[in-house]
């Protein structure tokens, strides 16, 4: 498969669990809500692609994408979403936690910003090991201006630590405006550390593939960590809760507006018909069976709730926990 129909398919494939995630949210069978990541795809689909499967990534609460981009099995991702024994994570992880180290998804993280630092000390265990790996951080825009990220920076920074530092710039925190919670400018932050920074469209794969390459290239040859601010939309609710509770941070001719540009379109263009056509009937397929797959898997047992709370598999006593 060229490199231009991969591309497309792996965002399709984003697109395609997504929307079959949110199906699996309003019937019931996904307990909670996801975020979804409905619009930024082509930022999870550059940065993976260009990285050897050696290579590692940390996530966020909004994680599908860059768990799917890295090589996730769908059908135990969407397990993992809905809770049952077959998932990532035997179902303990779900939609906001999905980690799998046999491929070098270290794993989501709820908590905004902390997976750079969780990132970083990954990518300087595998230097001081003599590994050649490079490892690439997720984050949002409302992450930077964290503590623990900026000091990540810092340490990154000093020791040439080969990380790359990914911000998913879709224009909102949550619910708050970019332009309202950040003083000076994104790339500045890194900047500030000695870090070469650069803004990137978020919406075109190709344009990522190649900031991503560049970004590998410096890590892989000893030059030390990078920073790359991707512009992006996010098309739909930052937690699906808001498809039934409506807040009006933003209006819907915004929405449209932001979602002119659509990563699967921009890609898709690229392709004969008849080739993007195929890539779309191989996709209905697969996740056909990823969720007949998630629906027919079982849920945990109730009695090995307390398993796999320790790194060495003690098992801690009932009451104690």
């Amino acid at each position: 498969m060229s490199d231009a129909a991969a591309l497309y398919r792996a965002v399709r494939l984003i697109r395609r669990f997504e929307e079959r995630a949110i199906e699996l949210v309003r019937s019931g069978v996904i307990v909670g809500g996801i975020h979804p990541y409905i619009g930024q795809e082509a930022i999870a689909v550059g940065f993976c692609a260009a990285l050897r499967p050696g290579d590692l990534i940390t996530s966020t609460h909004r994680g599908h994408g860059h768990v799917l981009a890295k090589g996730a099995d769908p059908s135990r991702m969407l397990a993992e979403l809905a809770g049952r024994s077959t998932g990532l994570n035997r179902g303990r992880g779900g939609s906001m936690h999905a980690a799998d180290f046999s491929i070098g998804i270290l794993g989501a993280n709820a908590i905004v910003g902390a997976a750079g630092a969780i990132a970083t000390g990954a990518a300087w265990a595998a230097q001081r090991a003599g590994q050649d790996k490079v490892v690439v951080t997720f984050f949002g825009d409302g992450a930077v201006s964290q503590g623990v990220l900026l000091e990540t920076f810092n340490l990154a920074s000093l020791w040439k630590i080969p990380v790359i530092f990914v911000c998913e710039n879709n224009g909102f925190a949550t619910t708050m405006r970019t332009e309202e919670a950040v003083a000076g400018s994104i790339t500045g932050r890194a900047e500030a550390f000695g870090i070469p920074a650069r803004t990137v469209d978020g919406m075109d794969p190709v344009t990522v593939l190649d900031a991503a390459r560049a970004a590998v290239d410096l890590a892989r040859s000893g030059g030390g960590p990078s920073f790359v601010e991707c512009l992006t939309y996010r098309f739909d609710a930052h937690h699906t809760w808001e498809h039934a509770a409506r807040p009006r941070y933003r209006t819907d001719e915004e929405v449209v507006a932001g979602s002119t540009r659509d990563p699967m379109e921009i890609q898709g263009s690229r392709l004969p018909a008849d080739l993007r056509a195929g890539i779309d009937d191989e996709i209905e397929i697969l996740l056909e069976e990823a969720v007949r797959f998630a629906l027919e898997s079982p849920e945990p047992d109730e009695h090995e709730a307390l398993d796999y709370l320790y790194a060495d598999g003690m098992r801690a006593r009932a009451g104690v926990a």
